[in-house]
């Protein structure tokens, strides 16, 4: 091209993109005339009926609210269920970043149910945190389990969550020397390739050990029991997220493989029933408990959320009299406030006790009738950092697990698409493309730095109390806010039961 072609080459090029601008031009308004028929037409929605076509942007706002709301408008201590404060410690914690903060808190203080810490007046010179000594669970089984680490990961399934983040749990929870729940959803290949301590769960739907009509299956629970790997078995009766209702997996997160590890077909959604059709009552509670730890030889155990405290009382009973040895080996307390499994907010919001209130009434109905060392507690719900950790020790469980915790090691922003199968940060999405960013070798190092980070800090907390065990934190050290200015202790809100020497010997 020479020079003297150059003006006109540009005066073509000009005339080019003037045409498609002016075609773009015209096929935008013809879309928004279309939009705008189609507005003023319908009838179901009045606001764009009333304001075609910009009525659509409420929608898109609604939309982008929930992300404008958690980066830029909510404040580091306001938002639910988690706010950036918490998220923000566990991300740094998870990376082995620095967690200290300068300038004092920015947690308000004054709250009515915060929580506080009773530091010794002259606490120990050691520098280093406190720790946890192993615990032994079910003692009295073949095959009892001790357990190395106070904090552990809770039960999240595979088809709920992604088989990367399986991987980086699993991996992560070996290198922490943790447990790993594997919800109800079955053991998959990736439970087992990451090398961790597995507690199975039994859900409603008995996924992974039912036979063909969904009832459980004797010689798949068996075989699941000779893995070397599997340390427990968790019974489900109910979960923080959806109390007195089973759980349910689209249809679209229910691929082949998912299908031939639960047992049901593929392409449906999964169901789970309300509860255990052979479990309605506490003697049937025992009995499933007796029957899995006979098929296993290993401990065995309940999950649930605590909606009437009378019934635990009454399970205390029935144990007394079949005897000690027909107690389950743990239980473990879930909070209902939700949790990773979505569900409808009308149970979310209003059904079941929250584990502050939970957790010790449960605690107390076993130490009332002896059976505190017959059986360990597991505490369970938005325990994710130190300081939830160290107040459910204190308030009497033995253990303590989180999904959500971990969920954030992983690399979770909170974006509420758990059930959508779109998961950003693909830790709960089937779809190839967005688990490429869930790196399981650099995500299990941030689990594993986020376990280990929990129980330093709880052990920094309990050696400010004086103490150089995690576990002998009681409810003397651990006072709650009851109004501006004034806090209780713990053990004057829940007062340690008596017990008398009968109840005691009866549970010996």
């Amino acid at each position: 091209m020479d020079t003297q072609s150059l003006p006109q080459f540009l005066m073509t090029f000009l005339a080019v993109l003037s045409a498609m601008f002016v075609f773009a031009v015209g096929l935008a308004m013809l879309a928004v005339a279309v939009l705008f028929v189609i507005d003023v037409t319908q009838s179901r929605h009045a606001i764009r009926r009333n304001y075609p076509v910009i009525g659509r942007l409420r929608y898109l706002f609604e939309h982008l609210g929930v992300f404008f709301r958690q980066y830029f408008f909510a404040l580091d201590r306001e938002e639910k269920p988690f706010n950036r404060a918490e998220r923000t410690w566990v991300y740094r914690a998870a990376k082995h970043l620095d967690t200290t903060q300068p300038f004092g808190s920015t947690r308000d203080l004054s709250q009515p149910g915060t929580v506080l810490f009773a530091n010794a007046a002259f606490p120990g010179l050691d520098p280093t945190p406190a720790t946890a000594a192993p615990l032994v669970i079910g003692a009295g089984a073949a095959r009892p389990y001790t357990a190395t680490s106070v904090f552990n990961v809770s039960g999240m399934s595979f088809g709920a969550i992604s088989r990367a983040a399986v991987l980086a749990l699993s991996n992560g929870a070996r290198m922490a020397g943790c447990w790993m729940n594997t919800g109800e959803g079955g053991l998959s290949p990736y439970h087992l390739e990451g090398g961790a301590d597995i507690v199975f769960q039994i859900g409603t739907a008995k996924y992974g050990v039912r036979d063909e009509n969904g009832q459980l299956d004797d010689g798949k629970l068996a075989a699941i029991a000779a893995l070397p790997q599997v340390k427990m078995f968790e019974i489900k009766l109910s979960q923080g997220a959806k109390p007195g209702k089973g759980g349910i997996l689209p249809a679209a997160k229910v691929t082949a493989e998912i299908a031939a590890i639960r047992g049901i077909p593929m392409g449906r959604d999964s169901q789970s029933p309300a509860r255990h059709a052979e479990i309605a009552s506490v003697g049937d509670l025992l009995d499933m408990v007796a029957r899995v730890r006979r098929v296993t030889g290993k401990p065995v155990g309940a999950k649930f959320v605590l909606g009437d405290p009378g019934w635990i009382d009454v399970l205390c009973r029935e144990i007394l009299l079949r005897g000690a040895d027909a107690a389950p080996d743990f239980l473990t307390v879930d909070s209902a406030d939700g949790g990773t499994g979505a569900a409808p907010m009308t149970l979310m919001d209003y059904v079941g006790l929250p584990v502050q209130e939970s957790l010790p009434l449960v605690v107390d109905t076993l130490r009332r009738h002896g059976l505190a060392q017959r059986i360990r507690v597991i505490a369970s719900g938005k325990l994710i950092t130190p300081g939830d950790v160290a107040w459910a020790i204190a308030a009497g469980a033995n253990f303590v697990t989180s999904a959500r915790g971990f969920m954030f090691a992983l690399g979770c922003i909170q974006s509420m698409k758990c059930n959508t199968n779109t998961c950003a940060a693909g830790i709960t999405t089937h779809d190839p493309r967005l688990q490429r960013g869930l790196d399981p070798v650099d995500k299990a190092e941030r689990v594993r730095s986020y376990a280990e980070a929990i129980r330093k800090e709880v052990g920094i907390i309990a050696r400010a109390c004086g103490l150089d065990e995690i576990r002998r934190l009681d409810r003397t050290h651990c006072r709650v806010v009851v109004a501006p200015g004034r806090s209780l202790p713990l053990a004057e809100l829940y007062p340690p039961p008596q017990v008398t020497a009968a109840v005691a010997a009866r549970a010996a």
